[in-house]
């Protein structure tokens, strides 16, 4: 330990370690502060209450999330491989997951997009028939077609090129196929999101993401709170492209006031 180490407060020290963890996953919750540092709630509020009197954080229901003010962060053109992005904030996915598989139960004729968050969808589809009678999936996904094609769906996938580490099918002959039909929802990952709207890293991908959007009559997305204010390559749609908007924190004040001049349905998972 060094001796500048040393010398600070119990206080500094959780204050340094929440700006750090709002820096890495783009929210802190109260419980999870108090638990790992063994205070009480009382306190944690306290420590928000003067990082967001020096405008370091916005203290939200039940936690905090970067400065409304702050900038956006945009993130480097090449993409994170699948397994990174898979191991990256797992157990958060995972609940979002699992309240996306609640939300879309009801329909029949589902897409599904590439991504990591919509394979931990897959997974938990293809633990339950009950979910997946009489469902028909179209994925451009050979994970998620793999992960769902013993089950007792149907599942579709598109003609076209595989795309290396993603495992996905891209191109025009992809496109022009999915394109023919129409489906009940459409569940779709994301990179980033800003109030400009939701971006992704492939911009072969992005097509069919568009095509998702425009042919379902019900659009789903889901977005970890680490990629608010976060953008990359390619704008994928406005907010106004989606009707459910699934993360597992209240979204940052300026993104939160657009989500709802587009009559987004924002859930958090969890709560």
């Amino acid at each position: 330990m060094s001796i500048t180490e040393k010398t600070r407060s119990p206080a500094q020290v959780r204050m340094n370690e929440i700006l750090k963890r709002l820096h890495e996953g783009g929210a802190i919750t109260v419980a999870e502060i108090a638990r790992d540092f063994g205070i009480s709630d009382m306190t944690v509020r306290r420590d928000l209450s003067e990082l967001e009197k020096e405008g370091l954080l916005e203290r939200v229901h039940g936690g905090a999330i970067p400065p409304a003010g702050g900038p956006l962060r945009v993130i480097d053109d090449v993409e994170p491989t699948f397994k990174a992005r898979l191991d990256h904030n797992v157990d958060i996915k995972a609940r979002i997951a699992r309240k996306a598989v609640d939300v879309i139960a009801p329909f029949r004729t589902i897409a599904m997009d590439v991504g990591t968050s919509t394979l931990l969808v897959a997974q938990i589809l293809a633990k339950s028939a009950d979910h997946l009678h009489r469902k028909r999936i179209f994925t451009n996904s050979l994970r998620v077609a793999e992960t769902l094609a013993e089950t007792v769906a149907e599942v579709y996938v598109p003609g076209g090129r595989v795309r290396g580490d993603e495992m996905s099918m891209t191109g025009p002959a992809a496109v022009e196929q999915f394109s023919r039909y129409r489906y009940d929802v459409a569940v779709l990952g994301t990179a980033g999101m800003t109030v400009e709207g939701f971006f992704d890293y492939s911009l072969e991908e992005v097509e069919l993401k568009r095509v998702y959007l425009e042919r379902a009559a019900h659009r789903v997305v889901l977005c970890d709170s680490s990629k608010f204010r976060r953008m990359s390559t390619a704008h994928v749609a406005s907010l106004r492209e989606a009707n459910v908007l699934i993360t597992d924190a209240p979204p940052p004040t300026d993104i939160a006031s657009a989500l709802a001049s587009a009559k987004v349905d924002v859930q958090i998972a969890g709560l």
